[in-house]
């Protein structure tokens, strides 16, 4: 048991603080450890304080050469210590994906910081996470590692909202995802993009693979160069320029017009066999039946799998 507590809290890489001040400038200003300029920049990028638009998103995950970015973004009351500050965002990179860990430890982080006004108390939290896997505060509330499950998080989708938007042609989903093909999924609404793409891997649920999860990603070289070296990906983009991509992905779904469309250069590769249909079809029939729950949508899928 020791062993797995252990390993549990040795998934986070480092904790940041960014704040935009009250002449409206973002500055990236502590962390613990250090990190590096590249890491910084991506970090500052993902923030929703540098976004031009300035709205406002509480919460935002993504992942970045195989790193894992959790990013709380809070307004500044009047009542806090920190007069000159009027929002900031806590950053936490780890090893693993799990959104509801990282967004309850975040939080926490967030009201120690609008009491204080000082990284020391975040530090000392962080750490004892880090070694103990958990944290507690009466003022702040209490953070228990092992409270989340990363099978939570892999079910904390629904794939019956998938199936509701695009009925049948899940199945072309499904089969990119069987096949491992590049899917790009896009939304202006970054929480749209994040909820939806979070899912997709459940439908290939005998993997239990996350990693091919990149659910924010920008149209910047560094990040398109880490998610070309994928074989297999599904990419999360809020600009529509990215539609104009086709090098980037062999599927297109655009959420906001409930379009799939299919590469033409994919198309060819993009063809299944029957029993692949099949299996398609008993997700999609499966995820209609009112009587079924999310879990037992998921698992109509594995006796099929054991055939393949």
């Amino acid at each position: 048991m020791a062993a797995t507590e252990a390993a549990d809290t040795q998934l986070m890489l480092g904790v940041g603080l960014i704040e935009k001040d009250t002449n409206g400038e973002v500055l990236w200003v502590w962390c613990y450890p250090s990190t590096t300029a590249a890491r910084r920049t991506l970090l500052l990028r993902k923030c929703c304080l540098t976004d031009e638009n300035k709205l406002l998103h509480p919460f935002v995950f993504g992942q970045h050469r195989r790193t894992w970015f959790y990013i709380t973004t809070v307004e500044v009351p009047d009542s806090s210590v920190l007069k000159k500050v009027t929002h900031f965002s806590i950053v936490l990179t780890a090893k693993d994906f799990n959104p509801e860990k990282y967004a309850a430890f975040t939080r926490i982080l967030c009201r120690m910081y609008l009491k204080h006004g000082s990284p020391v108390k975040m530090m000392e939290s962080y750490i004892a996470v880090l070694t103990k896997g958990i944290c507690q505060s009466e003022e702040n509330g209490s953070f228990l590692s092992k409270d989340f499950d990363a099978r939570k998080a892999y079910l904390a989708g629904s794939i019956k909202d998938i199936v509701s938007q695009f009925g049948m042609e899940t199945v072309i989903l499904y089969t990119a995802l069987m096949l491992k093909k590049r899917i790009v999924v896009y939304h202006p609404r970054i929480e749209a993009v994040q909820e939806f793409t979070r899912t997709l891997p459940a439908l290939v649920w005998h993997r239990q693979d996350w990693t091919t999860l990149h659910s924010y990603v920008h149209l910047s070289g560094d990040e398109l160069e880490a998610l070309q070296m994928c074989t297999g990906y599904i990419a999360g983009f809020v600009d529509l320029e990215v539609s104009n991509r086709p090098d980037l992905y062999d599927v297109f779904v655009n959420l906001a017009d409930s379009e799939i469309t299919i590469a033409p250069l994919a198309k060819e590769t993009m063809t299944m066999g029957k029993l692949h249909k099949e299996i398609g079809q008993l997700i999609v029939q499966s995820a209609e039946d009112p009587e079924k729950s999310e879990s037992q949508v998921i698992k109509v899928q594995n006796p099929r799998h054991e055939e393949l």
